[in-house]
């Protein structure tokens, strides 16, 4: 029996359509030749954490740290446990196996993981395919590899997985436990992903909130040439004052210019016009997608991921959705008439749109060579009525749905004309754009409208300049000079936090480091050395958000007190994005077979216990509220409790003394006396009248009550009637 192991459901159907069909049981597809697929739901296995290794480690102590559970260990996903068990049973039976994961590093260990985990030893060959197409399948069922060819690949994203766990969990509890240790109430959460995006956010609220402006000037002639009028705007000389951007500084020599050219003879320097086009925007990843419906719907990344899970898995309606690729595999197109009919089955609104594509025309989406482990998000061949769509569903469906159409619409076309106009020794200069042939454009005409998809050159006139001949003369009518004052980096909104990282390479500190996330995702349509993946960079917002470090001010994206507070006590390997870098050289190695990855991570561990002694003896510069503790004088901290806010001595292990809050600060502990009067009915022992107090916001304080001086033993306790026990209401308290 040969098992096909598939990453995902689709995998496996398309495995079993390239084989020729199957019918399906218990979760397993049955196939002729005594050929068996069975589908995995990612992956099975998770690395083990500190607790299942020692229960103790439950309980946070800088006691343990470095953590590093060499040799690492892994256990089953619980929600899929019992489909591991299932698999490891077709293991059992296997003569061989056929590893069908994506082609990339991460879906190579998803079945390799299991295969070591469940010690199988027999054959392995590997299925790499890109595209679900049954003739592409069965091409490549004929062209499969050796699996231990690939192996580097597995240990490539085993390093990393364990490499992210053990920085985790080292770093975020010594970070912790050495600002708790300081009064610090919270937990100092630390990623190698989160934490610079988290600078990233930082910087920008700093540069925007410390930026000074500064003035510069434009300066625009007014011409008129034949019947032809238009501005065009002057170009700045070597001898001009002008700042790094060659933009004129000085209001003077502004001025002059301006005084100096009103009514002068004007002629044509040139004047040309080319015949331009601008092919539609390719299809979605899920970064462009998450980008657009935060810009246009204000929706969250995590939500727009359920979304399209919920459009895929539930209304089979659109491909893959967690996909880094924008390109189509070439043999998609012949879907088209299939998918555009689909399109307009299932959103009668886009039919008119769908009328006028023509599918035998093929855009530049269609390009294997591009197609990555997955291919752009696009629309199958699935037809749902669209009100049993819900609102966002239908929003994200539509989206997805217009840029598939665009792909067979006509680029759009139009004329560009370039023109220097020359007055005396000064030139002056301007673009037209002229669109001849709208095309895919039409489609995008409401976000036009509204200012959401402009021309590609926002300078360009709308003009018709193409009339301008050079040598053509005329006369300035006059001139005027435009204030202009520099602006900050915008703060980041959703979408251009997603956009940013895509692009974090820019940010990385030392050149060669960051011409290597360049380099890794070169050909890739929409990354240019990013970090995180399109599957994991929501879940990581959504973590920055929920944990407290960002906040939402409007439609801007900030960072809270605590998170900027938090920033400068973190060295610069967690601001920076350099150690994703760093790591991504690494891996490269390890792909290639020249370095294992148990070296990484034992390198790893020796760098993290350095860090976590350099904090041990260095602390953390992390403001915390503090007040004396009236007992042992060391710093108390203010917590807050089921019942409000206390105060806790921060001297643990000895002093423990808890103080209540009043006005944020600690009261101390009140004076008692035992009555000689008034003694417990229980036990005969003296008294104490106890003070009211209020215990929950906005409830009424607590009248005064009594209780036995032999607590704990005795746990009586009386009502207070006009400054005396009241007997008849005494009652035992746990």
């Amino acid at each position: 029996m040969r098992l096909f192991i598939a990453e995902k459901s689709e995998l496996a159907q398309a495995v079993v359509e390239g084989l020729g069909g199957g019918e399906r049981k218990g979760g397993i597809y049955y196939c002729a030749n005594d050929d068996r697929v069975v589908p995995c739901r990612g992956h099975l296995l998770e690395l083990m954490e500190p607790h299942d290794y020692d229960p103790e480690l439950e309980k946070w102590s800088l006691a343990p740290l470095p953590w590093s559970a060499l040799p690492w260990k892994k256990k089953p996903v619980a929600d899929t446990a019992d489909l591991l068990k299932n698999i490891i049973g077709q293991l059992g039976q296997a003569s061989s196996v056929v590893h069908v994961g994506d082609p990339d590093d991460e879906g190579q260990l998803i079945v390799d993981e299991i295969l070591e985990y469940a010690r199988y030893t027999g054959p392995v060959q590997r299925l790499l395919i890109n595209d679900n197409n049954v003739k592409v399948v069965q091409r490549s069922l004929t062209n499969m590899r050796d699996n231990r060819e690939l192996a580097g690949l597995s240990a490539s994203a085993e390093a990393r997985s364990v490499g992210d766990l053990l920085y985790g969990v080292n770093i975020t509890r010594a970070y912790t436990l050495v600002a708790q240790a300081k009064g610090y109430d919270g937990v100092l959460h630390v990623g190698r992903v989160q934490t610079p995006i988290l600078g990233m956010v930082e910087r920008r609220c700093r540069e925007n909130a410390h930026h000074k402006s500064a003035f510069y000037y434009l300066v625009n002639g007014k011409f008129a040439i034949g019947n032809i009028v238009f501005p065009a705007r002057y170009q700045t000389t070597d001898t001009d004052p002008v700042d790094d951007k060659k933009r004129l500084v000085d209001k003077d020599s502004a001025d002059a210019i301006v005084a100096a050219i009103g009514g002068q003879e004007a002629s044509i320097e040139s004047a040309a016009t080319k015949a331009k086009q601008t092919p539609a925007p390719l299809p979605y990843n899920l970064i462009k997608l998450q980008s657009d419906a935060s810009r246009l719907f204000g929706l969250m990344p995590d939500r727009v991921l359920a979304i399209t899970q919920d459009l895929r898995v539930k209304h089979k309606l659109i491909t893959y959705n967690r996909s880094d690729c924008q390109f189509l595999n070439d043999e998609q197109h012949a879907d088209a008439p299939e998918v555009l009919a689909a399109v307009a089955g299932t959103c009668p609104q886009f039919k008119p749109l769908v009328d006028k594509a023509d599918p035998t025309f093929k855009s530049r989406a269609f390009d294997s060579s591009k197609t990555s482990a997955h291919h752009g998000i696009v629309p199958t061949g699935a037809v749902v009525p669209f009100a049993d769509l819900n609102k966002d569903e239908q929003r994200i469906y539509m989206l997805i749905a217009r840029a598939y159409i665009a792909q067979f619409w006509p680029v759009q076309r139009y004329d560009q004309t370039t023109v220097v106009v020359a007055v005396g020794e000064r030139r002056f200069a301007v673009k037209s754009n002229i669109t001849t042939d709208a095309g895919w454009r039409q489609l995008y005409q409401a976000e036009q409208a509204a200012g959401e998809d402009g021309d590609d050159d926002d300078d360009a006139l709308s003009t018709d300049l193409r009339g301008l001949t050079t040598g053509a003369t005329g006369r300035c009518e006059g001139g005027e000079r435009k204030d202009m004052k520099t602006k900050p980096l915008p703060l980041y909104t959703i979408s251009t936090l997603l956009e940013d990282l895509t692009r974090v390479a820019k940010y990385v500190r030392e050149e060669r480091l960051r011409k290597i996330l360049i380099e890794r995702d070169k050909g890739k349509e929409g990354e240019h050395g990013g970090i995180g993946t399109p599957a994991t960079r929501d879940a990581i917002i959504k973590n920055l958000f929920e944990r407290g470090w960002l906040e939402t001010q409007g439609k801007h994206v900030v960072t809270t007190r605590k998170a900027s507070e938090f920033y400068d006590v973190l060295p610069n390997t967690a601001r920076y994005p350099d150690m994703t870098a760093l790591w991504q050289e690494q891996q490269t190695v390890i792909a290639k077979g020249e370095r294992t990855a148990q070296s990484f991570v034992e390198e790893l561990v020796t760098w993290l216990g350095a860090e976590i002694e350099r904090v041990k003896s260095q602390g953390l510069n992390i403001k915390v509220n503090t007040q004396p503790c009236p007992v042992c004088g060391g710093p108390m901290a203010r917590r807050q409790g089921d019942h409000g806010f206390f105060w806790a001595c921060l001297d643990r292990e000895g002093c423990k003394t808890i103080a209540r809050d009043k006005d944020g600060r600690p009261v101390p502990k009140e004076e008692v006396s035992v009555s000689a009067l008034h003694h417990c009915m229980a036990c005969g022992k003296g008294l104490i009248r106890r003070a009211g107090s209020a215990t929950v916001k906005g409830q009424r304080p607590r009248p005064p009550w009594w209780s036995c001086s032999g607590y704990p033993t005795c746990k009586q306790r009386y009502s207070d009637k006009d400054g005396k026990p009241d007997f008849s209401t005494g009652r035992a308290s746990s």
